[in-house]
């Protein structure tokens, strides 16, 4: 009986593992200690940047909490997924590299592999959103007259349920989270593309809903708001200073929505490449040493958002009438948002009248 039981713990863990691991130990790191080190020293300090970054917003945000108005909710939200990914994920990978391989087994795996696509997607739908809002806002003003809070909740109870469901749906049999091929990380299963025809479908649906469609949306609306802008500039040239300040305003917080977006992309995508690459080609096509490095850049991604936002709005701040004294009353209502002041609305929507 007792060998009846070892076979079946024996085969249940098998099931498990990729199949190009099935012959060596999964979590055993297959990088130089050197390399791990280096590694592991990196995402502590991105970690921590992220984290008071991140945790910075909230606070700030938080004290205003009433007074949010409905795209402040949504990038407080992108706040919320990076500190997420950042306090819930880090730790595990940091430990890991130091220890030179996985320390959490198939649990902890399975945990960190859900868990950082959980935050991940979410902070992607979430930026699919501001984009949308951004869109909406500069190129279809009506629709700021009826946005109230009560929707921007709407629209994180939607982003939230769409990220808990593709993060969940490996738990149902139709996918897997596994050990990364350097051992020390976990992500989605990208090898079940190279062992079913189930498995290519699971990964074909998470590239297109998690990825390439949200990044459609981004690039259609920002293109959408670049022609926009090219199109409106001669004729907001002709309104009063007022109305321009409240058009340079609202381009400027779109700018800071584009950079967040660009960032998120340009460190998330040589990572979508480098596993469709693997997936679908021969499984050792990517080499090791280089599999990491994407994966270390999409683990970065957590910390651009505050700075990217911090150093636009200062640079906003000093140029500004009025130079220091704007950025001193600027910096004691900071927070983090891409949507314009309170009045901009308004004015933008007597600029096109």
């Amino acid at each position: 009986m007792s060998g009846m039981a070892t076979d079946h713990n024996n085969s249940s863990q098998e099931e498990h593992i990729p199949h190009y691991l099935q012959k060596e130990d999964p979590f055993a790191s297959k990088l130089s200690r050197e390399a791990d080190i280096i590694a592991g020293f990196y995402l502590t300090i991105i970690g921590i940047l992220s984290t008071l970054g991140n945790g910075y917003v909230i606070f700030m945000s938080s004290k205003r909490k009433k007074k949010l108005r409905p795209a402040e909710i949504m990038t407080v939200n992108l706040a919320v997924c990076d500190l997420g990914i950042s306090v819930v994920g880090k730790p595990f990978s940091i430990i890991s590299f130091f220890c030179h391989r996985w320390m959490f087994g198939w649990i902890g795996c399975r945990w960190y592999g859900w868990a950082g696509f959980f935050f991940g997607c979410g902070s992607l739908i979430t930026m699919t959103a501001v984009s949308l809002d951004r869109y909406l806002k500069i190129c279809h003003l009506s629709y700021g007259t009826w946005l109230k809070r009560h929707h921007a909740f709407i629209c994180l109870a939607i982003i939230w349920a769409y990220a808990t469901f593709w993060a969940t749906v490996p738990f149902a049999g139709v996918g897997n989270y596994a050990p990364e091929p350097f051992g020390t990380s976990c992500t989605l299963d990208w090898w079940l593309a190279q062992a079913s025809v189930a498995g290519q479908v699971f990964v074909l649906s998470i590239l297109f809903f998690c990825l390439l469609f949200p990044t459609a949306v981004i690039v259609f609306s920002y293109v959408k708001i670049i022609l926009k802008v090219k199109s409106s500039t001669k004729e907001v040239s002709h309104y009063d200073t007022r109305i321009q300040n409240s058009h340079i305003l609202e381009m400027k917080l779109t700018k800071v929505a584009m950079l967040i977006c660009a960032g998120f992309l340009i460190a998330w995508i040589p990572y979508a490449v480098v596993s469709v690459w693997s997936a679908f080609g021969r499984p050792d096509s990517v080499p090791i040493p280089f599999s990491v490095v994407p994966t270390l850049l999409a683990k970065s991604a957590a910390m651009y958002n505050p700075i990217i936002y911090q150093v636009i709005d200062c640079k906003f701040a000093c140029c500004r009438p009025g130079g220091l004294k704007a950025k001193s009353s600027l910096k004691k209502s900071r927070t983090y948002t891409i949507s314009a002041h309170r009045d901009s609305t308004a004015m933008n929507e007597t600029q096109l009248e």
